[in-house]
């Protein structure tokens, strides 16, 4: 699926801190926590806690935030519907990055297993 080049540019100057909040807001009231996320963003992106407290300091832009990332080699596990947009259809490396994130946060509100939203082998 291909995205508009305004909306790929929209994500890329976008800065992580200004979503985090809502990440938050949005498990909270699911009755998970705020650990709970930490694990789901640090196993995508291969940072420490360390590294979140920074980059949200910093108010790193999305696309720094992908680019000095390590991407969880099962990433490309992460498929469905979010936004509109069909994950492993979106072109983009960028903005489909940002949606494997926002895909797992919605599965973690929805209540799944934190081995199914890691993709654990069995």
């Amino acid at each position: 699926m291909t995205t508009t080049p305004a909306h790929d540019k929209r994500i890329a100057e976008m800065t992580f801190a200004s979503v985090y909040p809502h990440y938050i807001t949005k498990v909270q009231k699911k009755n998970r926590t705020v650990a709970e996320l930490h694990q789901v963003i640090t196993w995508l992106t291969g940072y420490t806690e360390a590294d979140l407290t920074q980059l949200l300091k910093t108010k790193v832009t999305f696309e720094t935030f992908f680019k000095n990332a390590t991407l969880h080699p099962n990433a490309k596990y992460i498929t469905g519907v979010i936004c509109g947009y069909r994950i492993e259809a979106i072109e983009t490396p960028l903005t489909q990055q940002v949606r494997y994130l926002d895909k797992l946060v919605d599965e973690l509100a929805k209540g799944r297993k934190m081995d199914k939203i890691l993709r654990q082998p069995r």
